[in-house]
């Protein structure tokens, strides 16, 4: 296996990390007779020779010994090997020759493996057919000789894949391989083999899927659903993989040919929804968990009318499984406002199990438990008692007030507990930052006037306020007191910070107090020019709140409206408006940066809504991002994060673009640019 591998000079090769001197003991750790030792080496050879799809020179010296290990039966593990070399050969970055002509020299090998023993190996080897093998022809008879004459599940599938690979491929030889997907689809074949082939087709040859292709996917999964369910799982009471398969689901083979369909519908939102319907209606718990996730996937990546699938989660809220309850729980906690359909099955939970209102992680601290975190973030008042006993309680969770704050003015009987707890803050703590910025929220969603002192308090240069301490939220109480209209009562604080960090935010304050253009433009230019970009940008959003005032700022706020970033022309180009009410130079910088960044489309639609008719050339770019299927700010992520709701928040202010043209066409317009605040981001 390893003849000729100390004649290679490896300290003078290199890997991701430096020298390769440690390559030789990999390889024959891949031979050891320890489980353990071999997934090591396995995951140093990955890390340091396939690094991100780079090739090394130690890449390719190793390649002939991992041809030589894979041949051997007696080696463990080798399906891993064959992947290795796989993608080596296949998935190198930057289309590098050199890995892919090493190991198509091998080719033969992998042909030799397509019959090998161990179904691991065989199962890693179907790709290469397509990959290194020079004849298509040649490769597609491989595939088809192994198909009639393979018995495990899981090769099959692999096989399926390589066709699928191979129309990608070799268009010109994609029928017969096509050909065969579609046979594979059709009785008298397994449910689960069809139900793949159905996926690949869908991804390569659409126009060959059946008319009735999701009640077919459907009928297909919960027929091989029944027959797993029907296979019995030896010692399974008692193993340790027994008791982890009754914690959460284990059937990754079925998630994965769901997973499949989905992508290759891509945007068939409505076949997506009906074959959703079908998995959180079926039978199997499992089933119904991998069809929460992939919901999950849809609403945050398309736009539709999602109301039924949203009704189908709520269901699973009262599942025997925890693991399916708490995925549903998860994915609601989401959606926002999204959820209502979901309210009444959300607050049956919230209601029938206190014990899932909070949280707890580390260091004993809690957070807000995701059915009531749930039923909040959907604005439903029906969270209030809950919160207010949580509140009352000596160790509220820490994010409590951000989630209230989603309640508005439903939280208001909440507001004297609110208040009370930012009373309480140590203004000079080092924590006092993260206790009260969540606080804060609350107060400025609920609009608690009585609470100005209790945050006039955490203002440096109030009587009773901080003193000399890391002002980590000075912004946020600033917006607060503007929510609550009490700036007036902080002027002389305000006015000491325009010569901090937090210079633009105190004289966006100062404007709204006193509207005196001499106090607060001089901090706004120096902001404007010489400030970090954040405050740059933020100094351009106040500085056109002051309207015809700020004139002075026109030379500069041009010149930032010509910058080749989208997040610096949007706050320019508005501001620019709302000085000078001339839409002409103002328009061509909103209609590219809207193409440019999809996280500026918001704030552009409010300033084509305050334009009016001046407007009227850009409203297309509104029509069509309400007729776009996807979403462009939805995160790839779960857990919670805003995109949903930002993205959601687009088209409301789109649809607001398209009513104004609908109200200024039917009536006479008296638009002239507001002085009103205008958001600096999306």
């Amino acid at each position: 296996m390893f003849t000729g591998i100390d004649e290679v000079d490896w300290a003078s090769l290199h890997h991701a990390y430096g020298s390769a001197e440690d390559v030789p003991g990999w390889l024959r750790a891949l031979a050891s007779a320890d489980t353990a030792e071999r997934a090591t080496a396995l995951d140093g050879m990955y890390g340091a020779l396939h690094h991100q799809g780079c090739v090394y020179d130690s890449t390719l010296a190793c390649v002939p010994f991992l041809f030589s290990l894979v041949t051997r039966e007696e080696v463990p593990d080798r399906g891993g090997i064959v992947e290795l070399l796989v993608g080596i050969g296949a998935e190198s970055a930057a289309g590098d020759p050199r890995a892919r002509d090493a190991v198509c020299a091998g080719a033969e090998v992998f042909v030799r493996l397509t019959g090998d023993p161990d179904p691991t190996v065989r199962r890693a080897s179907a790709s290469a057919l397509v990959h290194f093998l020079a004849a298509p022809a040649r490769a597609l008879e491989l595939l088809r000789q192994r198909l009639r004459a393979e018995r495990d599940d899981r090769v099959l599938l692999a096989l399926l894949e390589a066709l699928a690979l191979f129309v990608r491929r070799h268009p010109a030889h994609a029928d017969a391989a096509v050909d065969l997907l579609a046979e594979q689809s059709a009785p008298p074949y397994a449910p689960g083999l069809r139900l793949a082939a159905l996926g690949q087709l869908a991804l390569v040859a659409p126009a060959r899927l059946p008319a009735d292709l999701v009640p077919t996917a459907v009928r297909l999964l919960r027929e091989r659903s029944a027959h797993r369910a029907r296979i019995t799982e030896p010692c399974a009471a008692d193993s340790l993989v027994g008791r982890i398969r009754r914690l959460r689901p284990s059937d990754e083979e079925g998630s994965r040919l769901l997973h499949t369909l989905h992508t290759a519908l891509g945007d068939r939102v409505d076949d997506r929804i009906a074959l959703l319907g079908g998995q959180l209606t079926g039978p199997d718990p499992v089933d119904r968990c991998h069809g929460v996730w992939m919901a999950a996937a849809l609403v945050r990546g398309w736009r539709a009318d999602h109301a039924g699938t949203v009704r189908l989660l709520g269901a699973q809220l009262d599942a025997e499984r925890d693991w399916l309850r708490d995925a549903a729980v998860t994915v609601l906690a989401e959606l926002f406002a999204l959820a209502t359909p979901a309210a009444d099955d959300l607050y049956g939970l919230v209601c029938a199990r206190p014990d899932l209102w909070t949280h707890r992680v580390e260091r004993g601290s809690s957070t807000l438990g995701g059915p009531l975190k749930a039923l909040a973030r959907n604005g439903d008042p029906r969270a209030v008692p809950a919160l207010a006993h949580l509140l009352a309680g000596p160790a509220a969770p820490g994010d409590l007030g951000f989630e209230l704050a989603h309640l508005g003015a439903a939280a208001a009987p909440l507001a004297p507990a609110v208040r009370h707890r930012l009373g309480r803050i140590p203004p000079a703590s080092p924590d006092t930052a993260r206790l009260a910025a969540p606080l804060l929220a609350a107060v400025g969603a609920i609009g608690d006037e009585d609470a100005v002192p209790e945050v006039l308090r955490l203002l440096p240069g109030t009587p009773g306020g901080v003193g000399a301490w890391d002002d980590a939220i000075a912004g946020q109480v600033i917006a607060t007191l503007e929510v609550l209209g009490a700036t007036a009562r902080a002027v002389p604080a305000l006015r000491a910070l325009l010569h901090t960090r937090h210079a633009t935010a105190a004289a966006g304050a100062l404007w709204s107090a006193q509207q005196d253009a001499s106090i607060v433009l001089p901090a706004l230019l120096r902001e404007l020019t010489r400030g970090d970009p954040e405050s740059r940008r933020l100094a351009a959003v106040q500085l056109g709140r002051l309207g015809p005032a700020a004139r002075a700022a026109l030379p500069t706020l041009r010149r930032m409206a010509r910058s080749p970033l989208a997040r610096d022309q949007v706050p320019a180009a508005c501001a620019l408006w709302r000085i000078t009410a001339d839409p002409e130079p103002v328009l061509p910088v909103l209609r590219e940066a809207w193409a440019q960044d999809p996280h500026t489309r918001r704030t552009i639609a409010r300033c084509l809504t305050a334009m009016g008719p001046a407007a009227a050339p850009l409203r297309p770019l509104a029509a069509a991002e309400l007729a776009a299927p996807r979403r462009h700010l939805a995160r790839s992520g779960g857990g919670g994060g805003r995109g949903i709701p930002e993205d959601e928040a687009l088209l409301r202010a789109c649809r607001e673009v398209l009513a104004r043209c609908r109200r200024t066409q039917s009536g006479p317009s008296r638009d002239r640019p507001s002085s009103g605040p205008e958001p600096s981001g999306s």
